[in-house]
């Protein structure tokens, strides 16, 4: 039947779509302008982001009252691709605590001090504008990120991150009695003056901890650590078998009776975890020695331990006052890293 002169019924037709123009793609750099030439990063960090294509750079400098989390939270919210950071290791831990589970890559350039994070993922120390470069060109690593939650003398409760390592006693006093400026002038070696300080006072304390599907366990230790890294400065492995990406936390427990066992703790982390571990016939070695408990070590999905009496707690080597309890987990490759384009990432 042909159809009437009424038929309104409109054949198919194609309008032009026109797409807005993708945004281009923007990275921010969150920095601590007391560690760093700002002029100089800012510089490359403009041009690397001029080079590869992406949008003008965002910049925010952290503060007293914002050690890194807030600017980078706002930095996220404002829809960046990567961030660069440039400080110490507080900044590095405040930073990584804002992006932990954002699917946003991080990239370390080093600074400051410590670089105790970078030192762990084996980046080159020496080499920041190879850092910035990584964030634009490099590949990424998904790593773990640990967390603590932290009970104070009056009850009340706050939870952070860490990326390296926690603590509570010895080491976290340590770090407490470090002079600033000596640190500023010899770095990571102002901690040896913090380490004598707290020695001579040092007192063994009781502690109750359980590790997830473990017993209930109790006694007298100077420190407990929980640890997402091993390696330390000087080429010191306090944890040989700690990984930054098994989903796992590692524990460690000092507890030394007297002056030699001191001598043990020193001798198992400077000698056999740094140097005798390093070669087959030192590992043939340490078999054969007599075991010791001046430190003892654990793995699992996370710790519960509860202090008899206030005590300073340490995270990434920032102090976090006292508390009487820490419950710490891992959140397994919750950070992704950036790292240069074939960064051998198999020993991590």
């Amino acid at each position: 039947m042909a159809a009437s002169p009424d038929d309104t019924r409109a054949e198919p037709t194609v309008d032009a779509v026109t797409d807005a123009a993708p945004r281009p793609r923007r990275a921010a750099l969150i920095y601590n302008p007391i560690k760093v030439d700002q002029q100089k990063l800012r510089g490359w960090v403009t041009q690397a982001s001029a080079d590869a294509g992406w949008g003008e750079p965002l910049f925010a400098e952290t503060r007293i009252e914002d050690l890194g989390d807030g600017v980078t939270r706002e930095a996220l919210a404002q829809g960046v691709d990567v961030v660069m950071v440039a400080g110490g290791d507080g900044t590095v831990r405040a930073v990584s605590e804002a992006m932990s589970g954002s699917g946003v890559p991080m990239s370390i350039v080093p600074s400051g001090t410590g670089n105790l994070l970078a030192r762990n993922l084996r980046l080159p120390l020496e080499q920041p504008r190879k850092m910035v470069e990584a964030a634009f060109h490099g590949d990424t690593l998904a790593m773990d990120v640990g967390f603590a939650h932290i009970t104070r003398p009056g009850g009340e409760t706050d939870d952070h991150a860490f990326v390296v390592m926690g603590g509570i006693g010895l080491d976290a006093a340590m770090i407490q009695h470090t002079n600033p400026q000596l640190k500023k002038t010899v770095g990571w070696v102002a901690y040896v003056d913090g380490a004598a300080r707290s020695l001579a006072n040092a007192q063994p304390f009781r502690v109750t901890y359980q590790l997830a599907g473990h017993r209930l366990h109790t006694g007298k230790v100077q420190s407990m650590l929980f640890a997402n890294c091993g390696s330390l400065p000087a080429g010191l492995e306090l944890i040989p078998e700690a990984s930054v990406a098994d989903g796992a936390l590692d524990v460690v427990i000092f507890q030394p009776k007297g002056t030699l066992g001191w001598v043990f703790v020193w001798r198992r982390v400077a000698w056999d975890n740094s140097v005798l571990r390093r070669f087959r016939a030192g590992r043939e070695v340490l078999k054969l020695r007599t075991k010791d408990n001046s430190v003892r070590y654990y793995k699992g999905d996370g710790v519960e331990m509860a202090a008899q009496e206030p005590k300073p707690v340490q995270l990434d080597g920032d102090e976090f006052g006292v508390a009487v309890g820490i419950s710490c987990h891992i959140a397994p490759k919750s950070l992704l890293v950036s790292v240069p384009a074939g960064h051998d990432v198999s020993k991590l």
